[in-house]
């Protein structure tokens, strides 16, 4: 599969190549090319290079060049999500979607704006506001949504000028490889290239000192490693670090009619979503009941390789991610806990985890204060809504929380909520024109809309005296 890296408009193979597995045959299907330092380099420098073009042109002129992106991306849907769904797992239908939407997404930002603004208009000063770019930005993407999380931050950053190196995740590399080879058809050379590779060549970039910001989608560890580095000459980050969603079902609400939507968002990519329900917190006299319904929808499920017909989950996208879910199950369930419908993994050859409701846990387990990013739901019984939201700011993390019943009442409970992004009987309903970002250890500086496109773009005052 002849996928490369671009480097100021040119694609190369690298002079070494890192396999790439199908998690749903758990076997390599696939080599992609490793960069070098010197890739690196010549990465950045290329970025470095086209700079002063990119960032000349009008703003109107680079809005105009993403709508030529989402036009030429949506002739390619089936092309990029055939490759997502072989690299990640997700079934070709989800991947469709994907694509669909990392192709409209670019729509989406060129519709934004970053006008100019006078601030002070008088007889004796002129004082004006503009934004304006930072230079090379270094975007590094994850493995769950590779195209979609790798264009939120391509699109935004090229609109408010600067230009781009991207880094996705050597676990899912190949469909955002091609993506970006597609996007040189319409872009400028070296305004946004590519490199493959593992933790030192993402070091390698967000280390670079002609890197201006860093975006980047990922671990806690990895996220506070790039703030560190980044810490040394002020550079600037954005750092989507993930999340443990709580969401708290109310007094009174019909836990019948909520499962399915409950169970929905809390298995969308088979968990693998930072914004998926992590663990719920029911009133202890409706817990057996919505364990229950949680646990018929989990044994009906159908798991499998994401390009047969009628899949509706795929595997884990690693060995390690499969290894670290059933290890949280088989501590949850040493501690007590009753596993729904056992957390069996199924006779297929890949990283395959059937989804997992656990109920009866004790207090503080990982299961509650960790992220699984798996398919492993926690029920958790509470006897006070005050109890309830303590438990769910009780974690490092605060990027979601929906809260579940009769509007009035979650809206009032959900002030108590510390995260970023509040739903109410809905839960991970992203929008593009919606900012999204969370506190604490889920990071810092948001994502989507006008307010994603301002991380990108930096405060430039002009003040001009007049006599």
């Amino acid at each position: 599969m002849d996928v490369g890296m671009t480097i100021g408009g040119r694609v190369t193979r690298g002079a070494a190549t890192l396999p790439v597995e199908n998690p749903a045959w758990a076997k390599e299907f696939a080599r992609a090319p490793a960069a070098s330092a010197q890739d690196v380099d010549r990465a950045v420098d290329a970025a470095v290079a086209a700079f002063p073009g990119w960032s000349a042109l009008s703003f109107a002129e680079r809005a105009q060049l993403l709508r030529d992106c989402r036009t030429l991306l949506h002739r390619h849907v089936d092309e990029l999500a055939r490759l997502l769904t072989l690299e990640q797992g997700k079934p070709l239908a989800d991947a469709r979607g994907e694509a669909t939407l990392a192709a409209d997404w670019f729509g989406h930002t060129a519709a934004l704006a970053l006008p100019s603004e006078d601030l002070v208009n008088e007889p004796g000063a002129l004082v004006s506001m503009e934004h304006v770019p930072y230079g090379a930005v270094a975007a590094v993407a994850p493995s769950n949504f590779p195209l979609i999380l790798a264009v939120t931050k391509v699109a935004p950053a090229l609109l408010a000028g600067n230009t781009v190196v991207l880094k996705p995740s050597e676990v899912t590399p190949l469909a955002s490889l091609r993506m970006t080879e597609l996007l040189g058809e319409v872009l400028p050379a070296g305004v946004c290239n590519s490199l493959c590779g593992g933790p030192a060549t993402g070091a390698a970039l967000t280390e670079h000192p002609e890197i201006g910001l860093v975006s980047f989608t990922g671990s806690v560890p990895a996220g506070r490693a790039i703030a560190r580095s980044a810490a040394d000459n002020f550079k600037r980050v954005v750092l989507e670090l993930g999340g443990n969603d709580a969401c708290l079902v109310l007094p009174g609400a019909d836990v019948t009619a909520i499962a399915p939507r409950i169970f929905a968002a809390a298995m969308v990519n088979n968990g693998q979503f930072c914004a998926a329900i992590k663990r719920i917190y029911v009133p202890a006299p409706d817990a057996d009941q919505l364990t229950s319904a949680l646990a018929d929808l989990a044994a009906a499920a159908r798991l499998g390789d994401g390009l047969l017909t009628g899949t509706e989950y795929g595997p884990l996208v690693s060995r390690a991610q499969l290894d670290r879910a059933t290890a949280l199950v088989a501590e949850a369930r040493a501690a007590g806990a009753r596993v729904f419908p056992g957390s069996r993994t199924p006779d297929l050859p890949g990283h395959f985890l059937t989804p997992t409701v656990v109920t009866g846990l004790p207090r503080g387990t990982r299961l509650e204060a960790e992220e699984q990013f798996a398919p492993v739901l926690p029920v958790f019984a509470y006897d006070t809504v005050e109890e309830a939201v303590s438990r769910a700011n009780g974690t490092e993390f605060g990027l979601g929380g929906s809260v579940w019943g009769d509007e009035e009442h979650a809206v009032s409970v959900a002030t108590g909520l510390d995260c970023g992004t509040v739903w109410i009987n809905t839960h991970g309903a992203l929008r593009a024109e919606a900012p999204f970002g969370g506190y604490r250890s889920s990071g810092m500086g948001t994502e989507y809309g006008y307010w994603g496109l301002l991380e990108y773009a930096r405060i430039k005052v002009r003040n001009i005296a007049r006599p």
